[in-house]
């Protein structure tokens, strides 16, 4: 049998807010009294009740009918505060996960969002409607990775400037391999996040991406990507062995939608309290905390234990995840490549390299080099002069 009924129920609830809106800070003691319609000194004898035998944030209270449930108040105030002036812009299962690391807090999820609702400090959000049933994931771990690039005020306490965090995670198991803030969703960006996940982990089975100009050439916009004119990403994905997926719809894109929102949610207000107001200090805190809490606690096993993953052996990755285009040598015996002149030494055996088609690569460093098939001839600095002898051996 219900304790409560119609306009009762009404009353305790709001009894319940406004304590709750006194415990937090939003208002005074003095002000939930008179909202209550209650005299001060009523009001003080309920919070030295409060504080004597504890609040079990239970509509009971106003029957005087104890509750085996029930809170110590102080703990139910400093979690209130904590949110309030500490974790304000966390989720609230972001907040609890946090406070019970952090704070040795033991109730549980239910009581604390109850608590922080009812306390006004987050909104009620309604039920959402029935999902429609989602792709089944990939069975095996490096069987599929997704790549996006979410702009994004991502360090608050800089609010004029955005970012964008280059991401990778794993279908089957939703293992975050990489995530790092960049300037701006460039080619340099992409190669540089599938070179650290493939020298971390080995070449894995398919990328899946949007078809962003760093990922695919697209002739019409919205139609099908272009598959015999490769990007540079392209390029480097074939050399490894990797299979390329576009995605058509933002609904095929709902995987790594959701781990931007996840990442929304709990990397921002992260950075923010730990006053981090730069990419580098940002980068770092990804790599040595973030990141490795993230799979910790999102991170479940595939359907299937075997690895989709395999070891890249003797290759370099610095000729896969690389800048390339083919060139025709002049007859000084040299290239250009963005702008740079490169001079190829004689090589043995040939009078001159006038007339070849060479493949000239500028790495993520900065350097170049130049290729015939198999043989190199010659390797360079940034600026186009020839790198040092032991470079090329």
């Amino acid at each position: 049998m219900d304790l409560y009924h119609g306009s009762q129920l009404e009353r305790a609830m709001k009894f319940q807010e406004v304590i709750l809106r006194a415990m937090s800070g939003e208002i005074n003691w003095i002000q939930a009294a008179h909202i209550l319609g209650i005299s001060d000194r009523h009001m003080r004898r309920l919070k030295k009740q409060y504080e004597e035998e504890g609040y079990d944030g239970l509509l009971d209270r106003r029957r005087q009918v104890p509750s085996p449930k029930r809170a110590p108040f102080d703990e139910v105030q400093r979690i209130l505060r904590l949110y309030k002036e500490q974790y304000f812009d966390y989720n609230v299962l972001h907040f609890h996960e946090t406070i019970q690391r952090e704070h040795g807090v033991t109730l549980s999820y239910s009581f604390v969002k109850k608590a922080l609702q009812e306390a006004g400090l987050v909104k009620k959000r309604k039920p959402r409607g029935k999902h429609r049933k989602r792709r089944e994931p990939r069975a095996c771990f490096g069987e599929l990775v997704h790549i996006d690039g979410s702009f994004h005020p991502w360090l608050t306490l800089v609010p004029d400037e955005k970012q964008t965090l280059i991401a990778l995670e794993d279908d089957a198991t939703n293992h975050l391999y990489y995530a790092q803030l960049w300037p701006e969703e460039t080619t340099e960006a992409a190669l540089s996040a599938l070179w650290d996940v493939v020298e971390q982990y080995g070449l894995f089975m398919a990328l899946y991406s949007d078809r962003a100009g760093w990922a695919f050439h697209t002739p019409s916009a919205g139609g099908k990507v272009d598959r015999k004119k490769l990007t540079q990403v392209g390029k480097a994905l074939e050399k490894a062995g990797i299979e390329h997926i576009p995605s058509y719809s933002p609904e095929a894109r709902g995987r790594v939608e959701r781990l931007n929102r996840t990442l929304q949610d709990r990397l921002i207000s992260e950075l923010r309290f730990h006053g981090i107001t730069e990419m580098e200090a940002a980068n770092r805190y990804l790599r040595e905390v973030f990141i490795p809490r993230y799979n910790e606690r999102f991170t479940h096993p595939p359907r299937d234990q075997a690895s989709a993953f395999v070891g890249y052996g003797n290759a370099d990755l610095n000729q896969i995840f690389c800048f390339e285009e083919e060139r025709t040598v002049a007859k000084d015996n040299t290239v250009r490549f963005e702008n740079v002149i490169l001079q190829i030494d004689k090589q043995p055996g040939v009078p001159s390299c006038a007339g070849w088609h060479v493949v000239v690569r500028r790495h993520l460093d900065g350097r170049f080099s130049i290729w015939k098939g198999p043989r190199l001839l010659g390797r360079f600095e940034q600026d186009g002069t020839a790198a040092a002898q032991k470079a090329v051996a």
